[in-house]
């Protein structure tokens, strides 16, 4: 019913930029909270970044004032903007949406993954 598909991981050296982007669509009524997860080899999967649809948003610790996140309500998107990268950053990195689609189910969806990697 709804659709993730993401854009702009790569490969960058340590202390580069990269900007990731997430548009959903399908059969959608709101979007309340968005996010980025990320999996690195070996570890869970975890929260880095969300925002809800009108409230402030949060970090874990290890990226904050090194990444930002917002979104774009009119175009379903959210963006993660992150600066000063470090080889720690190395993952995969999922958006998550939680959706009311018609039929006012409230669900989570993600994206199929993007892979950042930070050389140092």
């Amino acid at each position: 019913q709804v659709q993730l598909v993401e854009s702009g991981g790569g490969l960058v050296q340590a202390g580069g930029s990269l900007r990731l982007s997430c548009a959903a669509s399908g059969r959608i009524v709101s979007i309340n909270t968005m996010g980025w997860y990320r999996q690195a080899p070996g570890k869970q999967r975890e929260l880095v970044a969300a925002i809800p649809s009108g409230g402030s948003t949060n970090y874990i610790d290890s990226v904050k004032g090194r990444f930002t996140i917002s979104r774009d309500n009119a175009k379903n998107s959210v963006y993660l903007q992150m600066n000063s990268l470090k080889p720690e950053d190395t993952a995969v990195y999922y958006c998550n949406a939680r959706v009311t689609t018609y039929g006012y189910d409230l669900n989570d969806y993600w994206g199929q993954g993007t892979q950042v990697t930070v050389s140092s």
